[in-house]
């Protein structure tokens, strides 16, 4: 991704689920005048701050934090919607004199908002409502023959990528792939990104996950999830598939016991951090690492902040 420019400084600072980012954020901007800027899928949710593992009530009186809770269940959000808030965001940051930091592991969100969106059109509502009420199957196969291309890109169970992918071929005569190719509107010419990818060894960052996920059932996890089924939304609403709603559901209906809930979102944690260091490696593979642990790494991250270090 382009991380160039001759605008005001913007800071990104991403790396997998539990890897420490979001602490190693705060201390950066206490030490810089920083308001950190949420680009976590899950935590733009105001349902789910528990199993999400948002920043605190007093974190965020230490340090301002944007786009944290700042949509409802029952909204979809998506990468383009968050990009438009986030620019916005960022500019009203820079008007008041603080450093933007935009801290998260979504790496869909960062990659469309520094490169910018493809032009899709918007997808005719027929063929819209005819994709989403295919089975998986039915709709990958389809995939297979409409944009193979994309089809072999795509995992079988991957249900959210496949009907987009069809939808879109339908509704436009043209692949995603193709779309994709030109993209447009993004941040990474007009401001000056300083990014970096938080890593730990995968060791350290399993056992620093799994302890999070008790912590999450000690501060109220289970209310949170039972407050959030008790509205009764439709299954395909992106908050009810944020990590843990589906697990501890099942504790609440006397399906698992706590134990075996937990080591269920362990797995499907390890399985997105994965997926989270290949973005890492495709996407951002020039940008600089850094260890959270090191106890020295706020003061290295403030110091380049404003010049040109690695």
């Amino acid at each position: 991704m382009s991380v160039t420019g001759e605008r005001s400084m913007v800071a990104v600072i991403t790396g997998a689920t539990a890897s420490g980012k979001s602490a190693l954020a705060m201390a950066v901007a206490e030490r810089i005048g920083g308001t950190i800027i949420n680009a976590d899928a899950s935590q733009m949710y105001a349902d789910l701050r528990v199993i999400t593992a948002r920043p605190s009530v007093a974190d965020e009186a230490r340090v301002p934090h944007l786009l944290y809770g700042a949509l409802a269940g029952d909204e979809i959000g998506h990468a383009a919607s968050w990009a438009a808030m986030a620019h916005a965001a960022i500019d009203d940051v820079l008007a008041v004199g603080r450093v933007p930091i935009l801290v998260g592991g979504t790496g869909l969100y960062l990659t469309t908002l520094i490169d910018g969106i493809a032009p899709v059109p918007e997808i005719d509502a027929d063929v819209r409502a005819a994709v989403r009420g295919l089975e998986t199957v039915d709709a990958a196969a389809a995939l297979l023959r409409e944009d193979p291309a994309l089809a072999a890109r795509l995992k079988a169970a991957d249900r959210q990528r496949i009907l987009r992918g069809l939808e879109v071929v339908r509704s436009s005569g043209r692949s995603l792939l193709a779309w994709q190719a030109v993209r447009s509107g993004g941040i990474g010419t007009a401001y000056k990104i300083r990014p970096w990818v938080a890593e730990m060894p995968r060791p350290m960052l399993n056992e620093r996950a799994t302890a999070r996920l008790w912590a999450m059932v000690e501060g109220g996890a289970l209310d949170e999830v039972a407050a959030l089924l008790a509205r009764g939304l439709p299954d395909d609403r992106p908050v009810m598939r944020a990590l843990g709603v589906a697990a501890f559901g099942s504790i609440l209906r006397g399906e698992a016991t706590v134990a075996e809930a937990v080591e269920k979102v362990a797995t499907g944690t390890r399985q997105y951090q994965k997926r989270q260091s290949t973005w890492a490696r495709s996407q951002a593979g020039d940008w600089p690492r850094v260890s959270p642990s090191d106890p020295d790494a706020a003061a290295l991250l403030a110091a380049c902040i404003f010049s040109q270090c690695k």
